[in-house]
């Protein structure tokens, strides 16, 4: 709970230190005095938004500290530490400035964080209820979220179970969607693929080919030419016409140097290397000789060489400069082609986890709406009995939960679902519209607030919510902004009649009404209100 809170330099307060303690404490004043400022401060505590107008009139920035004892909060003392903050002693300090130019800086357990991160401590911990929130309350948003925190953990079991269960079947109608728009796209492409695919497949090329065909082809067509430069070449290397020949002449060199071979080693040395370069020659020659023999024109060959580098030229125009990225394509396409054609199993897929998960959310959806009307059958008698309490005796409130029945789609979306036997409007939130009838007087016509409330009565039914939403709300310091707003004549005096000097009475003490504010502050609970 809020133990203390100190404010300086925030509107009109210069610097003030308020101690609070369990029950109902009420604030007090004439207009002007702060007591604004008061609930603008514990607005920031929790990271509300900073104003800087706020900022009192010559100081350079205002600050709210606010003392929390945590001892019997154990996830907000986790939510400290992670933090960074400390508890000691059970109590933990949070911090606020506002600048008067530049950014607001926060403070948790004495270390310094986003502001961020002090809401997510501070948040869950403190609700601020105004005159807006009387507005607030005509929205059929607001009166589901209020039914659903007073259900507790039933409605709140249920509602999660159907979020999850909506928010997957949001998620696989998406890409279900996706895949089918892009199906058409798919079938274009796996046909551009099976064609190229087939294309290749249909010359059958072998790896290196073109460039093996190409040193042929050129070889082919240049037969006669490259036989006469063989025999030609043959006829200098070892001529059969006896013409001097390049192996004549070396054997007569060698011959010459043999001669000497016994006056100077060098040249015998010299002899032995002609010796090899005769050996070299000859066979050289017998190369050239059988090169030459092989070199025939073959025209049907050269057709059929010239016929299949046209074939593989056709494929590198169209998949790749050579061959071998050609195969490297058809490889890759293959796979590819394997991906696109699981589309339509893909498509199966996808229907078959959307029907699961209609199934599952049209029982979900059911389970939520009956925890709802449970829920709703006691906030009704609820609010009507703290209805009583406010100088309404004869009024009544109903919570009526109720769902928007469509036409049976053509093609069922998360936005429609079958319960029962009928087809429902759905959202994320459940198949339900929850609305708050309030019939003033008896006979009266059960009426929406937004339709059939005063200003008085709207004020009177709010109070009356909150404090049956007390009973279950998580939240321990609850702060009412002008809480008898709208609340006047009878009603008024008795509540300030039953509150007396401030201090809350134990409910139903001596035989006395409990007070409206009784019913929030019990030992564990701390409360405000601001007048």
């Amino acid at each position: 709970m809020l133990e203390e809170i100190r404010i300086r330099s925030l509107g009109v307060i210069e610097s003030s230190t308020l101690e609070l303690g369990p029950g109902l404490t009420v604030i007090t004043g004439e207009t002007g005095a702060g007591k604004t400022m008061v609930v603008t401060a514990l607005g920031l505590l929790p990271g509300g938004r900073a104003d800087p107008g706020a900022v009192r009139t010559g100081a350079k920035h205002a600050r709210v500290e606010g003392v929390l004892g945590v001892a019997d909060l154990p996830d907000v003392v986790v939510a400290v530490e992670d933090a960074g903050g400390e508890v000691e002693d059970g109590r933990v300090v949070l911090a606020r400035n506002v600048a008067a130019e530049g950014r607001s800086r926060a403070r948790v357990g004495g270390a310094a964080v986003p502001v961020s991160a002090l809401a997510g401590v501070a948040e869950p911990l403190v609700a601020v209820h105004g005159q807006s929130d009387q507005h607030r309350l005509l929205k059929q948003s607001a009166q589901r979220d209020a039914l659903d925190r007073f259900g507790g953990a039933a409605v709140a079991k249920a509602a999660a179970t159907y979020s999850g269960l909506y928010s997957r079947l949001i998620d696989v109608e998406r890409e279900l969607r996706a895949v089918v728009l892009s199906a058409q796209e798919r079938a274009r492409e796996a046909d551009q693929l099976r064609f190229g695919l087939t294309e290749i497949e249909s010359v059958s090329p072998e790896p290196g080919e073109d460039k093996a065909l190409a040193a042929e082809e050129g070889r082919l067509g240049f037969a006669d030419t490259l036989r006469t430069a063989a025999e030609q070449a043959r006829e200098a290397l070892s001529s059969d016409q006896g013409s001097a020949d390049a192996l004549a002449t070396t054997s007569s060199a060698r011959t010459l140097l043999e001669g000497v071979r016994e006056h100077d080693p060098q040249a015998g040395e010299l002899a032995d290397r002609l010796a090899e370069v005769t050996y070299l020659l000859s066979d050289v020659a017998a190369d050239v000789a059988s090169y030459a023999a092989r070199l025939d024109t073959d025209p049907a060959r050269l057709a059929a060489v010239s016929e299949r580098r046209a074939a593989l030229t056709s494929l590198t125009r169209k998949y790749g400069e050579t061959i071998d990225e050609v195969l490297t394509r058809a490889e890759s396409g293959s796979r590819r082609l394997l991906d696109l054609d699981s589309t339509d199993e893909q498509i199966d897929q996808l229907k078959g986890q959307q029907a699961g998960l209609r199934e599952q959310l049209d029982v979900a959806a059911g389970k939520l709406t009956a925890a709802r009307q449970k829920a709703a059958a006691r906030l009704g008698a609820t609010v009507t009995a703290e209805l009583t309490l406010l100088a309404m005796p004869h009024a009544t409130v109903t919570v009526d939960v109720r769902a928007n029945e469509v036409e049976r789609p053509e093609t069922p979306s998360a936005t429609e679902l079958h319960v029962g036997d009928r087809w429902l409007r759905a959202t994320s939130s459940g198949v339900d519209e929850v609305e708050l009838l309030l019939a003033a007087n008896t006979g009266a016509e059960a009426r929406p607030l937004h339709k059939g409330a005063s200003g008085g009565e709207l004020s009177r039914v709010m109070l009356a919510v909150e404090v049956a939403l007390a009973e279950t709300s998580p939240v321990p310091i609850f702060v009412f902004d002008e809480v008898d707003a709208g609340v006047g004549g009878k009603a008024r005096d008795r509540g300030r009649t039953e509150t007396g000097d401030a201090r809350p009475r134990r409910p139903g003490a001596g035989g006395d009404p409990p007070a409206p504010g009784g019913r929030l502050c019990g030992p564990t609970r701390g409360g405000a209100q601001v007048q």
